[in-house]
């Protein structure tokens, strides 16, 4: 009735389960129902008035006016009620206690309670440091594995890896030794690996604790290349990856992860005797290698999405150590393979690298990786015999990037080649792609009058944008 019903039948059943919330979830069969209707029916208001009874009996017996609004932030109650603190907070744990040592700790309402207490509990207090006690205290480490995959849960074992100490910091990521892979395409579960990226000082640790088992250890060089492939185009699994190049960037990161690492940013502060990007850099270099040699190895797999588009960009500018590689690698898919990137994302992944840099809006100039990629040397030994293709096709700006690249070396020869050829640039810039198709297959290029009034009419862009940009290069 729930699942299939209407937000009518939902407000009739659900408010049936007040007073009941306690007893319930210590029941073996019936607080599997309660956290089915908990995650997955209840509305906000709902969730706020079942989770308030952990805080105590008399939210069950005192029942809350379901038409009012009501909070079931304990830190908010907690300060308008302080008198009340000892009695909440002892209820509460007792509670949690009871399920932790049942080892029923498999629901969201638990975790939910579970980050209440923790966000509640002072700073350092006794009670902080007994409660990630408790989280340590499961010697399977179930507790910590099924908190990683719920909202709150994996809120608060970033929390705990963000206000523990080293000894608290190692337990948890020995935790999820045998869990790495699965953290990484998780929606929750990842946020616990980019905690560990920005929370633990000791780099060593964390590079030696997750890279291997997050790309594949004791596996042949392919398996291991393939797992990094499954990430590279997974949406979330991509994130543990190029969270190390490209930081908080709105393209990689849900807005969730950005504020819960700001708020693991701020606790840094005080905990943490590492420079930030000391950090960053540390483990980078510890994750490029890798990275690099799947590239070299799965470029032509890669180029064919946007995200592995991205993840080529990304490493290539970024990674620390031989990338001459994977640059070979892209270079020769252009020459034997010139449809390969003609896709928009890997057009502006080539320029990217052509240019060798990433272009800053703010300053209007392309900021140069240091040491130089020199990718517009080897693209243009791969691509010169097709040069006026790549200068009239989809690749146009990629043509554009080679003349405009810092320390390009054949800049005069380039621009000799293109002027010769004047005349089929001319045609590019201003015919309809159909007539440019048409133009490749050896027709005469000729399309109605009235077609191109069409295309006019409706706003279509007549000509290829990157030739006339190289046109007006050539004066």
């Amino acid at each position: 009735m729930l699942v299939h019903g209407d937000a009518e039948i939902r407000d009739m059943i659900v408010p049936e389960f007040y007073g009941h919330v306690r007893r319930m979830i210590k029941h073996p069969e019936a607080s599997w129902i309660l956290d089915d209707v908990y995650r997955g029916i209840a509305t906000p208001q709902q969730k706020a008035i079942m989770l308030r009874e952990w805080y105590g009996a008399e939210f069950a017996i005192f029942k809350t006016n379901v038409k009012a609004q009501t909070t079931s932030d304990l830190a908010d109650m907690l300060a308008q009620n302080p008198e009340k603190r000892t009695p909440i907070m002892r209820s509460l744990h007792d509670l949690i206690n009871q399920l932790v040592q049942k080892k029923t700790t498999g629901f969201t309402m638990l975790h939910d309670a579970m980050l209440q207490y923790f966000l509640a509990s002072k700073t350092g207090s006794e009670e902080a440091t007994d409660f990630i006690e408790l989280l340590k205290g499961d010697e399977e480490g179930d507790l910590l594995k099924n908190l990683a995959f719920t909202k709150s849960g994996a809120r608060l074992v970033c929390l705990a890896l963000a206000y523990g100490i080293a000894k608290d910091r190692k337990h948890i990521l020995k935790t999820y030794k045998d869990t790495i892979q699965t953290l990484a395409y998780d929606t929750h579960g990842h946020q616990v690996l980019l905690a560990a990226y920005d929370i633990i000082d000791d780099t060593v640790l964390t590079s030696k604790a997750i890279f291997p088992e997050l790309l594949g250890k004791d596996t042949a060089a392919y398996a291991q290349q393939g797992n990094i492939l499954s990430y590279a185009i997974h949406l979330t699994g991509r994130i543990p990856l190029l969270y190390l190049f490209a930081g908080k960037a709105k393209w990689l990161l849900p807005d969730e992860d950005r504020d819960l690492l700001d708020e693991l940013h701020g606790i840094r502060k005080t905990t943490s005797k590492k420079e930030p990007e000391i950090r960053r850099k540390e483990l980078l270099r510890a994750l490029s290698v890798p990275l690099l040699a799947s590239i070299a190895a799965q470029a032509e797999t890669l180029v064919q999405t946007s995200f592995g588009c991205q993840f080529i960009s990304e490493v290539l500018l970024d990674a620390e150590g031989d990338k001459r590689e994977a640059l070979d690698a892209i270079a020769s898919i252009a020459k034997s393979n010139m449809e390969a990137f003609e896709s928009p994302a890997a057009g502006r992944m080539m320029k990217s690298l052509v240019l060798g840099g990433r272009y800053n809006s703010k300053t209007k100039t392309v900021d140069l990786v240091d040491p130089p990629l020199h990718f517009h040397d080897l693209l243009h030994a791969q691509i010169e015999p097709d040069i006026v293709a790549w200068a009239t096709g989809a690749n146009s700006f990629v043509v554009v990037g080679l003349l405009e690249a810092e320390g390009f070396s054949h800049k005069d020869a380039l621009l000799k080649i293109l002027r010769k050829n004047t005349k089929i640039l001319g045609q590019a810039a201003t015919q309809k792609p159909k007539e440019q198709e048409a133009l490749k297959e050896g027709g005469d290029g000729k399309n109605t009058k009235s077609e191109g009034s069409k295309g006019k009419r409706q706003g279509g862009e007549i000509g290829n944008k990157g030739t006339k940009l190289l046109l007006q290069k050539l004066g």
